[in-house]
């Protein structure tokens, strides 16, 4: 007697089974595109206006480069990136460091901005009621650093959380929907620090 054995193709194997997006993470980039758009607004109107003050000062005349806050805040992209890597492999220690870090830099940056902030006007009169460069330059700078405080407060619950214990491992991607907000944060300021310190300058 004969037996017939079926063959299964070798190159057929079994899909996973499609699964939803993580909800979280597709709010977040929601978000980012609609901030993106007012960014993008605000971005506009500055490079509109430069060099169309009738009055001083101008922006060659009081600004300078801010190094030391860009520094900072880039490489708080990487200390994010840092904590929640060491949260998908269950080290909470590494987690919190990371957090830690990000915090601390992230409040240099807003440090070095209120510094520039009180040079500029206690020194230069440079208000945002000064002439057109004043109005564009604190609308433009002063949203960018709204968000950065808003993504320091939500880091720093993230990391009394995490040094309470709270922060498992199974909170992961909770922690990446943050860091996406935070990556965004950096993002822009690369754009505002070439649209106001290199080209309006």
């Amino acid at each position: 007697m004969m037996q017939t054995t079926s063959t299964i193709p070798i190159d057929a194997q079994v899909e996973p089974p499609w699964k939803l997006p993580s909800r979280g993470i597709v709010g977040m980039m929601c978000l980012i595109l609609a901030e993106s758009a007012i960014f993008l607004i605000f971005v506009v109107a500055y490079i509109y206006y430069i060099g169309k003050s009738l009055s001083g000062p101008l922006p060659a005349q009081v600004l300078d480069l801010p190094i030391l806050g860009t520094i900072c805040l880039l490489s708080s992209s990487f200390t994010v990136h840092h904590a929640v890597s060491a949260l998908r492999k269950n080290n909470i220690g590494g987690c919190t460091l990371g957090l830690a870090g990000t915090v601390l830099l992230g409040a240099i940056f807003l440090m070095t901005t209120a510094r520039e902030w009180y040079h500029l006007i206690h020194d230069f009169g440079l208000t945002i009621r000064t002439n057109l460069f004043g109005t564009t330059f604190y609308s433009l700078v002063g949203l960018h650093a709204t968000h950065v405080v808003i993504g320091v407060t939500m880091l720093t619950a993230a990391l009394a959380l995490s040094l309470s214990g709270r922060v498992k491992e199974k909170h992961a991607e909770r922690l990446e929907v943050l860091s996406l907000y935070w990556h965004f944060v950096d993002g822009v300021w690369v754009v505002v620090f070439l649209v106001v310190y290199v080209l309006g300058r």
